[in-house]
């Protein structure tokens, strides 16, 4: 949906449950426990996994890792020029582009969650860039309303035909962005590649998402923390530790990256309905779901809604979700009934 990767603001997420994760590493284990980790999609991958038949060596499972991660990043990056997303994005309106099947899978998704929540939308790039966000980048000139009216208009899922010989855009100028899906759908592969050499007890962390399957030795849970969202700057202190079974993890927040200008803060995630910047009290979104992708586009379109809607949005649907508000009396702490087993 952004550029601007809603994982960024959670690092401390990441920080804490790596530290979970590896202690108790001194305990005697009948598996092999192995630790890999790499560069990919402009940040880290973690991988830690337990293989009981030892039949390939952690070197050969790397190689084939990475491979699979530059294939995603290929498809999927916007920093690379000949990338199959910049190709569409260049792309004429009503021009037919044959895709991978990556690219089908992370688009199919996209287009679903954005039909559903109405606030998922991995289209904005061009309305991203007119406010001024992006790497390294804070807004300095609020767009006007005619401006974002406008780019409203030129935005939007409904601009895309997807069929069964590719994807085209029916205006020109549309862009997409996958950094709300991407990185999930790259541990998911992940996850695929591990099952397939017979691992079924691992962890896939990618910038700060996670999917989590099977234990630890000794019929231990793997334990994942959620970061305390009003933790005094520079700190970083856990505020839940949960048992997240086997289940992608994802979780979103605007309260690391926001920007002021004109007396005004903004946030980096944008509302695509009205071209604006999020102003609510929802801080923290975390959810969990069988696919990594699919817990990271919804996190974010959580974070969007904000506190009410995004109840009202996990009720509906079920959903594992656990959110963290804030007001004038301190925190506010919503969990749906789908995520009390994981506390």
């Amino acid at each position: 949906m952004n550029r601007v990767s809603t994982s960024q603001g959670i690092m401390a997420f990441l920080l804490i449950t790596l530290t979970l994760l590896l202690s108790g590493c001194g305990e005697k284990q009948e598996s092999r426990e192995t630790f890999l980790e790499g560069r990919t999609m402009g940040t880290t991958y973690h991988i830690k996994y337990y293989d009981e038949q030892g039949q390939l060596s952690a070197s050969q499972l790397q190689l084939q890792i990475d491979a699979v991660l530059k294939d995603v990043n290929q498809s999927m990056s916007t920093y690379i020029k000949d990338s199959e997303i910049n190709t569409f994005n260049r792309l004429p309106a009503n021009q037919v582009m044959p895709i991978s099947e990556d690219f089908r899978a992370v688009i199919s998704e996209s287009i679903r969650l954005g039909e559903s929540t109405k606030t998922l939308d991995v289209t904005m790039g061009p309305l991203i860039d007119l406010w001024g966000f992006g790497p390294d980048k804070k807004p300095t000139n609020r767009p006007s309303d005619e401006e974002l009216a406008t780019m409203v208009e030129k935005i939007g899922i409904d601009k895309l035909i997807l069929n069964k010989q590719g994807l085209a855009k029916t205006v020109n100028g549309l862009e997409l962005s996958f950094s709300a899906t991407a990185k999930g759908y790259g541990i998911d592969k992940i996850a695929q590649l591990l099952e397939s050499h017979s691992i079924t007890n691992y962890m896939v962390e990618i910038g700060g998402e996670l999917r989590i399957a099977g234990e630890k030795p000794n019929n231990q849970d793997w334990k994942i923390a959620i970061e305390q969202p009003d933790a005094a700057p520079g700190e970083r202190k856990v505020h839940r530790v949960l048992s997240p079974g086997t289940n992608g993890i994802a979780t979103s927040g605007d309260y690391r990256i926001f920007y002021k200008m004109d007396g005004e803060i903004y946030t980096h995630l944008i509302d695509p309905v009205n071209g604006m910047p999020i102003k609510h009290d929802l801080v923290s979104v975390t959810v969990l779901h069988p696919s990594a992708m699919t817990a990271d586009g919804l996190a974010t379109a959580l974070t969007v809604m904000g506190m009410e809607k995004a109840q009202a949005y996990a009720k509906q649907h079920d959903l594992p979700v656990y959110l963290i508000g804030k007001s004038k009396d301190g925190l506010v702490i919503y969990s749906s009934p789908a995520f009390k087993p994981y506390l």
